[in-house]
Order: structure tokens, then C-alpha cells, then sequence
């Protein structure tokens, strides 16, 4: 069994717990997932099954988004409503346009120190493991891309619903804690949902208990997504049959191995790869000097 499965990941269970279950469930040894959620956290979480599991890195570094609240008024030193209070004041009522004037600041390009309970590594070691035993190392800051930040609610004087869509290693919670400087009153995260972890999106997503029912009752291919709809936006290059053994063993296939005319590819554009219709893997188009010829370069194959 080879694709993915959108899941609903409930909060309470760490990423990885996700995995180990869908293991046990279906007893297939490879499975992961791509973009972790912190446990508390809840929404879309993909999770590779079987060849699958090559593209991941096809789809991590794609646009990420969150449906978070902010509280203000509050910081804590894991920067959500779970860490220890490190500062409290009374908020005044913040009203949407306060809010919406400082959001400005954090749309675009911006900087990002990450936070220190977070499983990034620092010299061999996770940051979350010098927060437990008191230690603070020095973090470098990380360009990542807020593309938009919407106001989605206004719960209270001091909390809002956002929904943010982001770059892939966005720390949503760090995000909420900038904002509340920035207003001058602090802030925190109190609740978090990926709503999307492109081209993932919540609205298809399955909760553990329907995989479960699913395997019960011997249709989970209802639920697996074929590996190449995460290639939608890709070309297509269908091999033709005398070039197949070359391509599946990761050849070269020059202009006149494909149905289709190499030459009208852009030079390093991505390429879905088809035998007979059914998708083998991506290459990706070089042109050779010598030969005056473009040629697809195997990438990485699934079968």
C-alpha cells in the first residue's frame, strides 16, 4: 500500500504518536509524516504510507495554514496556554483595528526567533531539552513568509481568532507572542488547528477512528491518496515502452524516449513520469550541450 493519509490529528498525541499508531493499525513498517504539530495541537497532518514516504520532501516546504487564538495580556515561556506565566497585566479592550494596524508588521518576509521548547537541534542537542535543565543558548533568528493574517473573530477584550497562512518552519505560537509585544501587553496561544498543509486540507481530512473502521472493514484504499495528486501542478512525460527498463533503472531519457516532445519543457521544470499510465516518479529537464537535446534526469522513482 503506497500514498498518503489526510488525517485529523486530535490534540493530545505527538506526531509521531500518529504514526506509531497508523503502524500498529495497519502493520505496514513504513509510514511518517511531514510538518509536525505540537502535541496540543490538532488538524491536518499528513501521513506518508509505504513508497510514499519518498515524497516528503516534495511537499514539506509547501505553504502551511492555521486557525490559532491569541490571548493577550498573558506570557508564558513555551509561548502557549501550557507553559508557566511569565508576565500577566490587565488588557484593555483591544478592538480589530489595534489588531489589524500591528498584524502589518508580521506580514511578508519577516524574522523569527524560534522558540526554546521546540525539538529544533542546537549543537546535537534539542532546544526543548536545555529549556529542561534551565539552560538558554543563543538562537539564531530564521526568515520565514507570513502571506496573509486574517481576523477571523473577536472572542473577548483579549481574544481573537486568526487564521494565518504561512511558510513552512512558521512557529504560530512564537508569532502570537510577537504580536503581543508589538501591542505592548504580551500574548500567548491558547488554542491551534492546521487547517491546511498544501495540498492537504482539513475539509478531507479522516479522523484515527474512521482509519480504524476503514481497516475493520478492509477498504482503507478509500482513504489513501495516490502518491502523484501532490504532482498535480506538474508536467507529464509518458515513457515510451522501449525506454521503460531504462527509466526504472533510473537512466537518462533523452528527447524521443516520451510520448511527449522533451523539447517543449522549461529547463529544470519537474515532471510526473508515466508508464502506461500509471505513475512512476519525478524528473526532472537538462538540456545537453553536446547533443544539442533535452533529456529528463530521474529524480526519484516509487515503484
Amino acid at each position: 500500500m503506497n500514498g498518503f493519509l489526510n488525517v485529523l490529528k486530535p490534540p493530545g498525541m505527538t506526531s509521531y504518536d500518529v504514526v506509531h499508531y497508523i503502524r500498529k493499525l495497519t502493520g505496514i513498517k513504513k509510514v511518517g509524516h511531514t510538518g509536525t504539530l505540537d502535541p496540543e495541537a490538532a488538524g491536518v497532518l499528513p501521513i506518508c504510507v509505504g513508497k510514499a514516504t519518498k515524497a516528503a520532501q516534495y511537499i514539506v516546504d509547501k505553504t502551511k495554514i492555521y486557525r490559532a487564538n491569541i490571548k493577550f495580556g498573558i506570557e508564558t515561556d513555551t509561548q502557549d496556554k501550557y507553559g508557566s506565566i511569565l508576565n500577566k497585566i490587565d488588557v484593555y479592550d483591544i478592538s480589530a483595528d489595534d489588531l489589524k494596524n500591528s498584524l502589518i508588521k508580521f506580514t511578508g518576509l519577516i524574522t523569527q526567533k524560534p522558540p526554546l521548547y521546540s525539538a529544533i537541534k542546537h549543537k546535537g542537542k534539542r532546544l526543548y531539552q536545555y529549556a529542561h535543565e534551565g539552560l538558554h543558548p543563543e538562537i539564531k533568528s530564521r526568515e520565514i513568509d507570513i502571506y496573509e493574517i486574517k481576523i477571523i473573530n473577536k472572542l473577548s477584550k483579549d481574544e481573537f481568532v486568526l487564521d494565518i497562512t504561512c511558510s513552512k518552519g512558521t512557529y504560530i505560537r512564537t508569532l502570537c507572542n510577537d504580536i503581543g509585544k508589538e501591542l505592548g501587553c504580551g500574548a500567548h496561544m491558547s488554542q491551534l488547528i492546521r487547517l491546511n498543509s498544501f495540498p492537504f486540507d482539513i475539509k478531507n481530512s479522516c479522523t484515527l477512528e474512521e482509519i480504524k473502521l476503514a481497516i475493520y472493514k478492509g477498504n482503507l484504499n478509500s482513504y489513501i491518496i495516490p502518491i502523484d495528486e501532490i504532482f498535480l501542478g506538474y508536467g507529464k512525460a509518458h515513457i515510451k515502452d522501449r525506454f521503460k527498463k531504462a527509466a526504472l533503472n533510473g537512466n537518462l531519457i533523452y528527447n524521443g524516449g516520451t510520448k511527449e516532445n522533451i523539447q517543449k519543457f522549461s529547463i529544470n521544470e519537474k515532471l510526473g513520469l508515466y508508464i502506461d499510465e500509471s505513475f512512476i516518479g519525478i524528473g526532472e529537464v537538462h538540456y545537453d550541450k553536446e547533443k544539442d537535446n533535452n533529456y529528463i534526469k530521474i529524480k526519484t522513482l516509487f515503484v
